[in-house]
């Protein structure tokens, strides 16, 4: 099979090795239960395979055969609560084999080949219809923080100690006592950013591959106002920031802790330190 290349470090576990070895039983299986005509795999992919599909009635959909991890657990959940409203349709699930069928998005342009404001225009329209009261089974937010407390200063240590003390001291204490201190919990996605937004024909701009978690509203705009899809410089920084807590009434400060405390902890992936994240942090605690 033609694997995405975002797909490779699967490669670099047993169990990755062992799910790659499963695609093709996966594809057969699914194709067969929900009688589909695949076509081939998107090449943006990370975590999961996506392939376009159609089905009999000619509706275009896409199957996505998720890698099993904690963050995409609870995804086919998180479609299910949005019911299509800013999200992209849940048209099926599998969950013994971890496939999704879903509404395609076309024609699919991302969000981020918008200019910055426009692109947030479109956020700003979106966000607040994914704001849904939330529980289980969703990770609460405050537990979730909780991980990356403990994270943080093992990866820190693990890779040398690539950036300086002062940043992980400050996000973890912002950390600590944003969790503890939350207002009204709703259903939150992690991973927001501005390439999970496509344009679509039902709506302009549907949300897809959610990470959701159960949090306060103000955690919601962090991967917009952190992402470099929208420019990576402490002025875009800092306008992301500005605009969505005003125009979404968020208390700023919060977010602007949310977005140090959940830089940080994907600042590092494994072996791997993403300078850039690293740069958001400090501009952020800086004030550059």
């Amino acid at each position: 099979m033609d694997l995405p290349e975002g797909l490779a470090w699967i490669r670099g576990s047993a169990v990755g090795r062992a799910w790659l070895a499963t695609l093709p039983t996966l594809l057969a299986e699914c194709t067969e239960r929900w009688s589909l005509r695949l076509g081939p795999p998107f090449r943006y992919a990370y975590a999961s395979l996506a392939v376009p599909a159609d089905l009999p009635d000619g509706t275009a959909a896409v199957l996505k055969l998720q890698f099993p991890t904690e963050d995409s657990q609870h995804e086919a959940h998180a479609l299910a609560h949005w019911d299509g409203d800013g999200a992209v349709r849940l048209l099926a699930h599998d969950p013994d084999r971890h496939a999704l069928l879903l509404e395609r998005c076309r024609p699919g342009t991302p969000l981020y080949e918008l200019p910055m404001d426009r692109a947030l225009d479109a956020a700003i329209d979106v966000l607040p219809r994914l704001w849904r009261p939330a529980g289980a089974p969703f990770t609460p937010l405050a537990e979730e923080a909780a991980g990356w407390l403990d994270r943080i200063p093992r990866s820190w240590e693990r890779t040398g100690r690539p950036y300086e003390r002062r940043l992980l001291d400050a996000a973890c204490a912002l950390l600590v006592d944003l969790a503890s201190s939350q207002g009204e919990q709703v259903l939150v996605n992690q991973d927001l950013h501005a390439g999970n937004v496509l344009a679509a024909d039902r709506e302009p701009w549907l949300v897809i591959d959610p990470k959701p978690l159960s949090g306060e509203r103000e955690f919601s705009v962090v991967p917009l106002v952190r992402g470099q899809e929208l420019g990576h410089s402490p002025a875009a920084v800092r306008h992301r920031l500005d605009r969505l807590s005003a125009e979404l009434v968020l208390d700023a400060e919060r977010v602007r802790g949310w977005t140090i405390g959940h830089t940080m902890a994907w600042s590092i992936d494994g072996d791997v330190v993403f300078p850039h994240q690293i740069e958001t942090v400090r501009w952020l605690l800086d004030g550059e």
